[in-house]
């Protein structure tokens, strides 16, 4: 069952998905306060959703 705060970040990333730089920096917010787990579940539901909104993915930079 995924967190609370899981659930928080993926309604967040949503709603501001018609901003690239604002959905970058609210992933960036969320890589601060998940859990590694979740930073992994966080992932994989980002590039699903990215999936046909490719200008979203830059954010997935962050990580390396």
């Amino acid at each position: 069952m995924p967190s609370r705060m899981f659930s928080y970040t993926k309604s967040i990333l949503e709603r501001v998905s018609f901003d690239p730089l604002l959905f970058c920096k609210e992933f960036e917010k969320a890589l601060k306060i998940l859990l590694p787990y979740e930073i992994e579940q966080l992932t994989n539901w980002v590039l699903k959703f990215t999936e046909e909104k490719p200008e979203l993915r830059q954010c997935l930079l962050l990580l390396e």
